[in-house]
């Protein structure tokens, strides 16, 4: 049985991160606490439930442009590591699918490959790799989550 994934839509184009790296899909909770000297994918830091959760938006880190979402648009796809709560803005989450075998390798270092899934390409994502280049954002250290 192929591995299920959470695929979604950031910039135009669709993505997958499996399913076992995300820990919840949120609505965006803006206003968003300003981060001193971070990078402009960089949103601020949302509070969930009492946690901290830094938030990026997912096109400009992996390298697409285009205009950002507006304020409390779209949705926030939760990774937790190491006690620390990293929320990617993404314009929308399309469901949980089973994603099969690569069909060939990714460009970029947070893209592990590409897949297609109902009759659609999409680039599956190295949750590793994500939570590397937001960290670098926010000048190497992600806040508490809590």
């Amino acid at each position: 049985m192929d591995p299920r994934h959470v695929v979604f839509r950031a910039g135009g184009e669709r993505f997958a991160l499996p399913l076992e790296a995300v820990g919840e899909v949120v609505t965006p909770q803006p206003p968003y606490a300003h981060v001193p000297r971070a990078d402009g994918a960089v949103r601020g830091a949302m509070s969930l439930r009492g946690r901290v959760v830094a938030v990026v938006e997912l096109a400009p880190l992996v390298g697409l442009g285009g205009c950002r979402l507006a304020e409390g648009q779209g949705q926030v796809v939760v990774l937790d590591r190491e006690r620390r709560g990293l929320g990617f803005l993404v314009d929308s989450v399309l469901g949980v699918e089973p994603v099969g075998p690569l069909e060939r390798p990714g460009e970029g270092p947070a893209v592990r490959g590409l897949a297609t899934v109902k009759n659609a390409p999409l680039a599956v994502l190295d949750p590793d790799a994500l939570f590397e280049a937001a960290q670098r954002l926010f000048g190497g250290k992600l806040p508490q989550a809590g």
